[in-house]
Order: C-alpha cells, then sequence, then structure tokens
C-alpha cells in the first residue's frame, strides 16, 4: 500500500495487523514492523490528512511501547525532523526518561509546544534541559524555567543560543548566575536585547572578575573574549552602541519633558512605580544635572546611597525616593531593601555632603580607562 493510498478506512485492519505483531511476533519483528510504519509515513506526511497522522500516531503509539530502547531511539531521530510528525507519538518520546530517546525530539521537533516543553523541564533530567537548550527558538517562558532549574551547562547552552529569548525575570536571574562565571557573563551581557539596568549591574559586578580571569589564562580563546569584554567596558560609558532603541526613546520622552517644564519628582515617582528604569533614570539624570550615563552607575550600585545621593540633589522627597528604591529591588530581583535604614540616612545626609559624593563619581567617569 502506498503513502498517497492509505485510506482511514484501514486503520482497524492495521491495528489488528498489529495486534497480532504484538501478541505472537518476536522483537525482531515487531522493530520490522515499525521500520516500515515509520517508511510509510514518512514518504507521505506532507500529504496525509490530519485523520491519517492520527492514524499513525495510534500504529506508533501500539509499537513504542512494545520494542527496546535502540528503536525507540531511531525512531524518534526519523520522526524529530518531521513537522507534520504524530503529535502524541512525538510527546511521549519527548517524556522518556532515556535521553536517547527524548534528545532528538526535544530539540528540534515543531511538534512540541511550549506547554510540553516546560512540563519536561520542569520534571526530567538536566540531558533532558540539555536537548530542549539547543532547540532553533526558546520562547522566554521556556527559557524561564531552563534558567530557573538548569544546572551551570544547561544555563551556558541556553545563553548562547542565538534563538532564546528571555523575559526580564529570565534576565534577572541570568546576571544573578553570571557572578562569578566567567563564560556566563561575557555571554549574558553580549545578548542584544538585556534591559539596560541589568547590563549596567552584569557590568558593574563581573567585568573586573572577567577581565582578570581571562588575562590570566592561557587558552585561545583569551583574545576573543578580552576584545568582547573590552567592548562591553566601552559601551558602559555610554558609547551610542549601547543605547537600544527604546531606551533612545525613553531619554527623548524625559528630554521633551525637561524642556517643557513638565518634569518633576511626581513624574519621576511616576516612572519608578511603573517599572521604569530609562524613563526614571534619565529624569533623575535632569534634575539632577548630571549626565544619564552618571546616573546609571549610581542607580545600579548594589546599596542604595548612589540613588540618594542623585535624589537629595534633586531636593526629592523621602516617599519618591523609597519609590525609586523598590523599582531598583523588584527590577534586579534582590532582597528588598531595609527601608527604614535608608529613610534614616536620606534624612541625615546633607546636600553639601551629596554634592562632594557626586564629584566623585564624576571624576571616575571622566578618568582615563586603564589599558587592558
Amino acid at each position: 500500500m502506498s503513502a498517497k493510498s492509505l485510506p482511514t478506512s484501514t486503520s482497524e485492519n492495521l491495528l489488528d495487523e498489529l495486534q497480532a505483531t504484538l501478541a505472537h511476533g518476536t522483537v525482531a519483528r515487531r522493530v520490522e514492523t515499525l521500520r516500515r510504519v515509520t517508511d510509510l509515513f514518512i514518504s507521505g506526511a506532507v500529504e496525509f490528512s490530519d485523520d491519517q497522522i492520527a492514524l499513525f500516531d495510534d500504529v506508533f503509539q501500539c509499537l513504542i511501547h512494545h520494542i527496546e530502547t535502540s528503536a525507540k531511539a531511531l525512531l524518534s531521530n526519523r520522526l524529530a525532523p518531521v513537522d507534520r510528525a504524530p503529535p502524541l507519538t512525538v510527546r511521549a518520546l519527548a517524556f522518556d526518561d532515556l535521553i536517547e530517546v527524548a534528545a532528538p525530539v526535544l530539540s528540534m521537533s515543531e511538534r512540541l509546544d511550549d506547554d510540553t516543553l516546560i512540563e519536561t523541564a520542569r520534571h526530567k533530567s538536566q540531558a533532558h534541559l540539555m536537548a530542549i537548550s539547543t532547540r532553533k527558538v526558546l520562547s522566554g517562558a521556556v527559557t524561564d524555567v531552563l534558567v530557573q532549574r538548569g544546572n551551570n551547562e544547561v544555563v551556558q547552552s541556553t545563553a548562547s543560543n542565538p534563538g532564546a529569548e528571555f523575559s526580564e525575570g529570565g534576565f534577572t536571574r541570568l546576571v544573578s548566575r553570571a557572578e562569578g562565571n566567567d563564560d556566563l557573563a561575557a555571554c549574558v551581557g553580549l545578548r542584544p536585547n538585556i534591559p539596560r539596568h541589568l547590563y549596567l549591574k552584569l557590568l558593574a559586578k563581573a567585568s573586573a572578575t572577567v577581565r582578570a580571569k581571562l588575562e590570566a589564562s592561557n587558552q585561545p580563546i583569551v583574545q576573543e573574549v578580552s576584545e568582547a569584554v573590552r567592548e562591553a567596558t566601552r559601551r558602559a560609558r555610554s558609547a551610542p552602541s549601547a543605547i537600544t532603541q527604546e531606551t533612545a526613546i525613553a531619554h527623548a520622552l524625559v528630554k521633551s519633558l525637561y524642556e517643557d517644564g513638565r518634569l518633576d519628582e511626581f513624574q519621576v515617582t511616576a516612572f519608578a512605580e511603573a517599572g521604569k528604569f530609562d524613563e526614571a533614570n534619565a529624569a533623575i539624570a535632569a534634575l539632577a544635572n548630571v549626565s544619564v550615563s552618571i546616573a546609571e552607575n549610581m542607580m545600579v550600585e548594589t546599596r542604595a546611597e548612589g540613588v540618594m545621593i542623585l535624589a537629595k540633589i534633586s531636593g526629592m522627597s523621602w516617599s519618591t525616593v523609597r519609590s525609586i528604591i523598590r523599582m531598583r529591588d523588584e527590577l534586579a530581583g534582590k532582597e528588598l531593601s531595609d527601608l527604614e535604614s535608608c529613610k534614616a540616612t536620606y534624612e541625615r545626609l546633607r546636600p553639601s555632603t551629596a554634592q562632594q559624593v557626586l564629584r566623585f563619581h564624576r571624576m571616575q567617569q571622566t578618568a582615563t580607562p586603564p589599558a587592558a
């Protein structure tokens, strides 16, 4: 029977034949039956109707429960690149505990939706997660689980995948996991869509460590990655390439508000409470009369003193400062700051002291960076 002429009405006969094979056939006969059915399916998969594919789904599922691992692994390899592969069969293969069976479909099959990939990533082995991390396209919902549950190798593979998308929460976790991990820090820092505040936080924590460790090593990759680190440092000094389109739009909005006389601390509070880092940062910079880059460096410091310095110079109330600190904590995914302690510090801080600290930050910003 050819693939093109396979009618749905043959379902019962084919299943009866399979039942006989399963009940009385040898292992070799079962494997041969699986091979013939697979050949039949692949040769005509493009032209099969949904009902015919459903028939093959029934057939494959009858067979895969009665064959050895090597045959299931071969089936997984053959079905993985087929866009219209039987979906229930592919799902069953993906959930197989043996990675040699699951890996081909987890890494390639277009039949696996995000829900299936997420369920697999939450409950299966690190080898299963590694296979998922190599897929051509990964949504932010899937990478959230990979970055949360995966080991270092899985996270590195996911971060290195150009087809992977990351939510802001995923990027936050990546930046946290990159601390002390040279390869991951360099990889995450070069992701094109990393939110600017997280990029700056990553650079502030990791660049010096990355540079020191790479220069101390003697591997061929040193020069390439060192150049990437130098480029990241250059970008952090507000080179145009560091500004994404979204950041540029935010800066333009704040500039317009400032020039029209409509920028005040109430607007800063609104930006902070909405979690709009770029807008809040640019607004604080304008009101404190500092460059955006200086404000950014002070905003992403681990402690909240930088925020309080800028706010004190701008004459902001504590309620506005509190909103900014909360925004920082939430965007960075860090433990919430001790607001009572921050409030006491802010109330003790003198404007003259804040100006002195700001002059120090300006000196740091304009200092020539040491040669790499």
